[in-house]
């Protein structure tokens, strides 16, 4: 009797397994910021995790890989990541550790919207030349429906089971020299809901034809988590309405692509970019538009230094907030970019009340 009790829970247990998705067969995944994290997350819900390159709360102009996450990006089938033009010293790491990956660069994925960087200081109103950037009719967008072939995939030809000492190294990459250039697009283009909801296709597409198996779940995954940022979209659209026209300063030139898509516009950014300190002469320029245009909100990010922005309000009515454009307080899984898109439009609104 115990004999037979005993086949029974094993067979019991083996049918069980047999039942469970093989989470092995499920492609390793790295990717490169928060923002990017969420978005494949929510692709991968139910069949696995992505890495993480850059940790929460560093900046992913210059960074030092520890030991884990240099083995996660080593170990990883494919790698989704912003780009160079965020990034300039990641393409390196990732062709040194990951050589035999496939590697997406987000920011050249087709249907992608970019504009280019503001210049100087102060910005006047933006102009987007004929993107019809601020409101974007998901309807007509075909988020799915990518052509594989063209995205920015690159193979190497390098050995993938690199030494074990490689991954327990760090890789340092420190500010200097990775200062993202300032010509060009510029690469925050997270920001813009419309672009997220263009990447969650990418990304269930690469995951899709690295795992045909679950390509019914990535794709829809995707298809669930494009109507998810649409809702919090329209929820933080509706919330800043009360706000529209607010006079503000950001920390750097980062948010454009939030502005534009919910009728925003900043007075200025008080750093060129958050890889460098601004100049005297900057700080100065940026004091005296805070005067004159009456700017009720200055945003620092939690990443930099909080002391600028108390020299920017020195003698004005203004008041500070935080804004990250990186998320770094919010939890990262699949629920990450709607929590994300909302915490901004929150942020707003309590530095204007």
């Amino acid at each position: 009797m115990p004999n037979r009790l005993h086949q029974t829970v094993i067979a019991s247990l083996l049918a069980s397994a047999c039942a469970m998705p093989a989470a092995a067969d499920v492609p390793q995944v790295s990717a490169d910021i928060g923002p990017v994290h969420g978005l494949v997350a929510r692709v991968m819900q139910g069949l696995g995790e992505p890495a993480l390159i850059v940790r929460q709360g560093a900046t992913p102009h210059g960074y030092s890989l520890s030991p884990s996450e240099a083995r996660a990006l080593q170990e990883s089938d494919l790698v989704f990541w912003v780009g160079p033009e965020l990034e300039p010293w990641l393409g390196g790491v990732i062709e040194t550790l990951a050589g035999d990956a496939e590697v997406i660069a987000l920011l050249d994925a087709p249907g992608t919207e970019t504009l280019p960087f503001c210049q100087g200081a102060t910005f006047e109103a933006h102009d987007h030349g004929d993107h019809d950037h601020g409101e974007h009719d998901h309807g007509d967008h075909d988020h799915g429906d990518h052509d594989h072939g063209e995205h920015d995939h690159e193979h190497g030809d390098h050995d993938h089971a690199h030494e074990d000492a490689d991954a327990d190294a760090h890789v340092e990459h420190g500010d200097e020299g990775h200062h993202h250039s300032h010509d060009g697009a510029d690469p925050h283009a997270w920001l813009d809901p419309h672009n997220a909801q263009v990447w969650l296709g990418v990304i269930a597409e690469a995951l899709a034809e690295a795992d045909p198996e679950n390509a019914a779940t990535y794709e829809a995954n995707a298809e669930e988590g494009r109507a998810e940022i649409e809702t919090a979209a329209e929820e933080v659209r509706a919330s800043l309405a009360p706000v529209q026209g607010l006079e503000f300063v950001v920390f750097h030139d980062a948010y454009q692509y939030f502005e534009t898509s919910f009728g925003m516009t900043a007075a200025g950014a008080i750093s060129v970019g958050d890889a460098s300190d601004p100049s005297p002469a900057r700080v100065a320029e940026i004091r005296e538009t805070v005067e004159e245009l009456g700017v009720s909100c200055v945003f620092s990010e939690p990443q930099f230094n909080q002391g600028l922005v108390e020299t920017v309000l020195e003698g004005a009515d203004g008041h500070s907030g935080t804004i990250d454009p990186l998320g770094s307080d919010i939890a990262l899984g699949p629920d990450f970019y709607p929590a994300f898109l909302t915490a901004i439009g929150e942020a707003i609104v309590s530095c204007a009340e």
